[in-house]
């Protein structure tokens, strides 16, 4: 199927994966290479890498990788070149956290939409975005989109979901503004709107463009909800993209509702100071049992989001584990492309081994250590025996 003037070989696609595997600057390491260079050999259609950030206030974690500044170019070249010399095609994927980030990573106070609201694990008040930074952030994801182009970039995906600066613009939750940024469904898009032309201005006709969103945020009080998905599908749809990826969760509000399965609460504790870790470990026992795998957990918002994208291909992530389930999805045209995350940190030749018909299901039991890992500074991977706590 094609994606813009993009043909990809396969219906597989590698969801974006926080790898904790950037040098702090955010530039390119070989660790990070060599994992989209094993992606690719195992026959993955399109990889799209983990979120890169587009400004230095953009950032959302310690070993992120960047693509804010121009010297990050030849590093985010090799990621590429990686790829293509195993037959594969990559996307890369451009976020800003907004207030989804520390005081401790970034300088000063995370920004956001609105000002109002405390941050449930950093106990904190974000200050709100001025018109200026509004501009320089829509520029900063311009700028990123062209530094994507000159890496030699297959494509690009715009972040607009998990709950990062534009999910934070699009959400009634997060977004209190009664300017023209906000106060109503038109205006809380018109954020990502002007992110989506302005990369358009910044790259070649024929390449795509990419966006993922949440069909819901699972925020303690109604943020984006299915029915204001499918409004905002229908009008990305208008403004001309060419891929849309569904997904569900805020990280700072039950990572859980996005990456259902297991809550490895022994590993998770552990990245918190010590004053937090008691009323962390009682919060996070709370949630055991309540997001346990659901298999294809967005499908059924999918189907509803399918028919306003008309003809622009749909990109489904989340729980999808069986090969039955994923032809199925795949034939009575639910979706066209399958996202998968968690399964290709522990298979990353997993599509090569469907394609031979070596495997019925993936090998991924949803532990959930994976993303205990990342959260504890160490590169992402399967950690299904656990890893010292310490």
């Amino acid at each position: 199927m094609k994606l813009g003037d993009m043909e990809v070989k396969n219906r597989f696609v590698h969801s974006a994966t926080y790898e904790c595997m950037a040098r702090e600057t955010g530039e390119v390491t070989d660790e990070l290479v060599k994992r989209y260079r094993v992606l690719a050999k195992g026959e993955v259609g399109l990889v799209i890498p983990g979120y890169l950030y587009v400004h230095p206030l953009g950032r959302a974690a310690r070993y992120q990788t960047g693509i804010y500044a121009d010297y990050m170019i030849p590093g985010l070249q090799r990621m590429v070149d990686a790829v293509h010399q195993e037959g594969g095609k990559i996307a890369f994927q451009l976020v800003h956290a907004g207030r989804q980030t520390t005081k401790g990573l970034i300088g000063q106070t995370p920004m956001g939409p609105s000002g109002k609201g405390r941050d449930p694990i950093n106990f904190f008040k974000p200050r709100e975005m001025s018109e200026d930074e509004i501009q320089e952030v829509i520029q900063a994801f311009g700028k990123a989109a062209k530094r994507a182009v000159e890496a030699r970039a297959d494509g690009v995906q715009i972040h607009a979901g998990h709950g990062y600066l534009i999910n934070q613009f699009l959400s009634p939750f997060f977004n209190h503004r009664e300017d023209d940024w906000g106060g109503s469904d038109e205006n809380r898009f018109r954020f990502l709107q002007e992110v989506v032309s302005e990369t358009k201005r910044a790259v070649p006709g024929g390449m795509p463009i990419l966006v993922k969103l949440n069909t819901h945020d699972h925020t303690p009080r109604e943020g984006i909800t299915p029915s204001l998905a499918v409004k905002y599908a229908g009008w990305l749809a208008n403004s001309g993209i060419d891929g849309l990826e569904v997904s569900c969760g805020t990280i700072l509000y039950c990572f859980v509702n996005m990456s259902r399965g297991e809550v490895p609460v022994n590993e998770l504790v552990k990245s918190l100071p010590l004053w937090k870790r008691p009323l962390g470990r009682l919060m996070m026992k709370s949630w055991i049992g309540k997001y346990d795998l659901e298999e294809g957990y967005n499908l059924e918002t999918a189907k509803m989001i399918k028919p306003v994208l008309r003809a622009i291909p749909l990109f489904l992530v989340g729980g999808l584990r069986r090969v039955m389930q994923i032809e199925e999805v795949l034939e009575k045209r639910y979706a066209d492309f399958i996202s998968m995350s968690r399964p290709f940190i522990r298979e990353p030749d997993i599509v090569k081994k469907i394609k031979e018909g070596k495997v019925g299901a993936v090998s991924c039991v949803s532990c959930n250590r994976c993303f205990a890992a990342v959260v504890n500074n160490m590169p992402v991977g399967c950690y299904n025996k656990g890893f010292p706590i310490g």
